[in-house]
């Protein structure tokens, strides 16, 4: 059974100010690179094993990814579809806002200025699939956002929409899925 493994990148300024960062470019913290560095040495000490490491476009996914790549010795390359959501005109506003609380129960309808939920886990769901399609002889290691945490999840959970709302995973957390045979 094949399998690969989702991590969040590091912390950022926007995740300590509360904001949605979305699809904005927004760098890693000091405490963000530390987290990425701890997180490629914890790879090596679990002795997770991966063929490459896919990442997001966006600054803080890729440093991470890189920091990781550097410690461990798997190679690392950019995946654009792993880009996090574009939440249109809610990025740089507080995550817990009424406003968006309330946008965030409409899967299907695009964010003013950007995309919905659904044409986001189309393209997710198009990525797992091409990645399961490779994992017999292939493991990846992704590195993107929370965002994208709460749609590979939903891949492998059933969830109702306030769990997807209410989903995340913590910075630099390493998190294993496993496809069904």
């Amino acid at each position: 059974m094949g399998h690969f493994y989702f991590i969040r990148h590091g912390q950022t300024i926007w995740n300590v100010e509360n904001k949605i960062c979305g699809a904005t470019d927004i760098a890693l913290t000091e405490l963000g690179h530390q987290q990425a560095i701890e997180t490629g040495k914890k790879i090596l000490k679990e002795g997770i094993q991966a063929d490459e490491i896919l990442y997001s476009p966006l600054v803080r996914a890729a440093d991470t990814a890189k920091h990781i790549s550097e410690i461990t010795g798997i190679p690392a390359r950019e995946e654009p579809r792993l880009i996090e959501q574009n939440f249109g005109k809610y990025e740089s506003t507080p995550r817990d806002g009424a406003e968006f609380q309330e946008a965030k129960k409409e899967c299907a309808i695009r964010y003013e200025g950007g995309e919905s939920m659904l044409h986001l886990a189309q393209r997710i769901y198009n990525l797992l699939d091409d990645i399961k399609a490779e994992s017999d002889h292939k493991t990846y290691i992704l590195v993107a956002h929370n965002g994208i945490s709460r749609v590979v999840h939903s891949y492998f959970h059933e969830m109702t929409n306030a769990q997807y709302a209410s989903f995340g995973v913590k910075n630099c957390a390493v998190v294993r899925y496993d496809f069904e045979e």
